[in-house]
């Protein structure tokens, strides 16, 4: 595809997106065609009236590279044939992060759309990009990430216009796909019509996912008709539809409706929704058969799943899966509805863990690493957004630790040396970031840090702290993945200990929840037990409340479960009242929430700057519900699961468990009851395992066994 030639059309079509035209004939009939495509923008393509592929959003979002799509078109192929290939704005043209400073004018809005691409029956080229291809207007008179789209069907535009070469991506390479493909994944139907106290007609899909709505209309509908909907995650405290907390995104579809029973669903653009309004409707009464909402996100295969017996931590799992689902969009993004949907590196970071119980996420987050480091700054500064829609902006610890984190976790996962291969130069570059940009010496003391994000107990005076236990854990990270790899790390090794020694110097007290499990999780507290008897305390004087925000959430559990306190961990996890995870579900919530109190004890909503109801990052405990509820943990010694450690912890307020997870080996299966007094264990193991019951271990080959307690 690289040396190929790109066309844009010849004049501005402004909003509205262009359809380039080829008409080509095919002799060679019965032979494998191909057809490969690339956009400055998002495309979708037809050939002969039907869609080519299944891909929603092609060619995806990638930084200093495009990816392209290659297709069989074998069946769709006629001896004479016209290929159509609508190209919206998407992430490419689209003006990302509207909550930036109005006089920052994104400079993506003034880039041309265009297309490359290219017909091959068998190794015969038949017809490629070049200006004997035409553009027409389409009926998509508008489409934008964040502000939806228009479309009318009354659109014929049968003009066509002549295309224009032009150099395509300067300095970019176009690569083959090399994350999953974003598809249509569930299909919802309205769970309720609501006439809200406004007099609004709302309709509730139940269910708080990203995608888009498909309507129909009757064969009553008039040439000119109109369709307007507007999307909304939650309603407010009076029961009326509520769209503030979407800031500046205006996420509306417009469809202006021709004669007769018609149909639509917007074609590049996406929503984070559970709710919608029928701003304009035509024909009467509301059909629900005629809504369906289309959930939509990364192809990746469900490996993980979990039950209980308390219905409201079943209800939490289920948000945690949806809010992956809702936010692993071709980037693990913060959230999918108000003006971001960026690829925020600390959000990653907390989540991999969880994220790779869930899914079989290696390909997904080997692209996104990949573009990581191609965003990383010539220094290794990493960004805080992936890829880089923010200019630059970076250097933050958490945040850029997923140049570290994120590769060592998805190593650990599936035991493929290549990601840590391919990101240790990264990695290393990160670390050597730290060490040149800090004030102090094996301390990251010094410019601007987001803390522990959202936390109930944080102070910025403290930041320095938890800058410093990360630049201690990524050292220690890539001192573990150059081991793998065979390199030499005696730099980094004599760095990680003049960094602990250094740090146990400097901090010798600690303040917060967060800082009392990072101590403990990252192997820098000096004494582990003064530290965990500080987190128990500072648990109980909260009144048996968490307080950390998005970087001590992922670790107050695991570091309460190691040292002996997984009573404490349950009662935080069983907490129904704010602050907790339950707390959410009480307030029907169906994904995670950005805040602890996204909707107040009161009903009240919170500051609608900040107040995203599908956030990932909390859902982290999923993987200690993996790993200390059902037991089911990676061992490093044996990477990709070959061996593995099964060591549930069970609690009788919860009564059973039953998980499931799918290893590239095989089925494990962990599950515990209570029984007459007893817990009694069943556990599935492809591989060698270690089970480990009240205490005791036992090693085990792959089979099925049965244990009481």
């Amino acid at each position: 595809m690289n040396g190929l030639k790109w066309i844009k059309p010849s004049r501005d079509f402004g909003d509205v997106c262009p359809v380039f035209v080829k008409r080509f004939k095919a002799e060679a009939l019965g032979k494998r065609a191909t057809i490969s495509i690339t956009a400055h923008g998002v495309y979708e393509a037809e050939l002969n009236g039907k869609r080519i592929g299944e891909y929603i959003f092609a060619p995806g979002w990638t930084s200093k590279r495009l990816q392209y799509q290659e297709y069989d078109i074998s069946s769709l192929l006629r001896e004479d044939n016209i290929l159509t290939i609508t190209v919206g704005k998407g992430w490419y043209r689209s003006p990302l992060a509207l909550w930036r400073k109005e006089s920052q004018n994104d400079p993506r809005t003034t880039l041309p759309g265009g297309i490359v691409a290219q017909i091959k029956i068998d190794e015969d080229v038949i017809a490629e990009t070049d200006e004997s291809w035409q553009v027409r207007e389409g009926g998509v008179r508008f489409s934008e990430i964040y502000d939806g789209e228009v479309y009318d069907a009354n659109t014929t535009c049968d003009t066509l216009e002549n295309v224009k070469e032009y150099p395509g991506p300067i300095g970019w390479q176009l690569v083959p796909q090399q994350g999953p493909e974003i598809r249509e994944q569930d299909y919802i139907k309205p769970k309720d019509i609501i006439i809200t106290p406004k007099g609004e007609t709302v309709i509730d899909f139940g269910q708080n996912i990203t995608g888009y709505v498909y309507f129909t209309l009757s064969e009553s509908t008039t040439k000119g008709d109109e369709v307007e909907i507007s999307c909304a995650e939650v309603l407010d405290e009076n029961g009326n539809f509520y769209t503030d907390n979407y800031r500046k995104s205006k996420s509306k579809l417009r469809y202006t409706a021709r004669d007769g029973a018609q149909s639509y669903k917007p074609k590049h653009t996406f929503f984070g929704f559970r709710y919608i309004r029928l701003d304009k409707y035509p024909g009467g009464a509301v059909e629900p058969g005629n809504f369906t909402a289309i959930a939509i996100h990364s192809q990746m295969k469900r490996t993980g799943f979990f039950e209980c017996a308390n219905p409201l931590v079943n209800q939490l799992y289920e948000n945690i899966i949806w809010g992956q689902k809702g936010n692993f969009l071709d980037v693990p993004t913060d959230c999918p509805q108000r003006d971001e949907r960026l690829g925020w590196t600390g959000d990653a970071q907390v989540f991999v863990k969880a994220a790779l119980y869930n899914y079989d996420c290696e390909t997904f987050f080997a692209k996104w690493l990949t573009d990581l480091a191609l965003d990383q700054q010539p220094n290794g500064q990493v960004p805080n957004v992936v890829p880089d829609a923010l200019w630059g902006a970076g250097g933050r610890a958490a945040w850029g630790d997923a140049a570290t984190v994120c590769p060592w976790q998805v190593y650990l996962a599936y035991g493929n040396k290549n990601i840590l291969a391919n990101q240790y130069g990264s990695m290393c570059k990160w670390v050597d970031y730290i060490t040149a940009s800090t004030n102090d010496m094996y301390l990251w003391t010094g410019g601007t840090q987001f803390g522990d994000w959202l936390a109930l107990d944080s102070s910025p005076s403290r930041h320095d702290f938890i800058a410093s236990a990360f630049y201690a854990h990524s050292t220690q990270l890539t001192i573990k993945a150059g081991k793998v790899l065979g390199l030499d790390t005696q730099k980094y090794e004599a760095l990680h200990e003049n960094i602990v020694k250094t740090f146990n110097e400097t901090f010798d007290q600690y303040e917060t929840q967060t800082e009392c499990a990072l101590a403990i999780e990252f192997k820098l507290a000096h004494d582990p037990q003064q530290a965990i008897r500080s987190l128990v305390q500072k648990i109980k004087e909260a009144g048996d409340c968490i307080q950390t925000g998005f970087i001590g959430t992922p670790h107050i559990l695991h570091a309460l479960s190691r040292y002996g306190h997984t009573s404490l961990a349950y009662t935080l996890l069983l907490r129904e009242s704010y602050p907790s995870w339950l707390y959410p579900v009480t307030k029907n919530a169906t994904t995670i929430w950005e805040r602890w109190d996204g909707i107040k004890p009161s009903g009240e909503l919170q500051t609608a700057d900040m107040n995203s109801f599908n956030h990932y990052a909390y859902g982290a405990v999923a993987d200690w519900m993996y790993g200390t509820m059902a037991g089911i943990t990676p061992m490093e010694e044996y990477p990709g699961y070959k061996k593995i450690q099964i060591a549930p912890q069970p609690d009788p307020r919860v009564g059973w468990v039953a998980a499931r997870f799918i290893t590239r080996d095989g089925l494990i299966e962990s599950k515990w009851k209570y029984v007459n007094g007893k817990v009694r264990y069943d556990i599935k193991t492809p591989s060698p395992s270690i089970i480990c019951i009240n205490g005791q271990s036992f090693e085990v080959m792959a089979g099925q066994y049965t244990f009481y307690s």
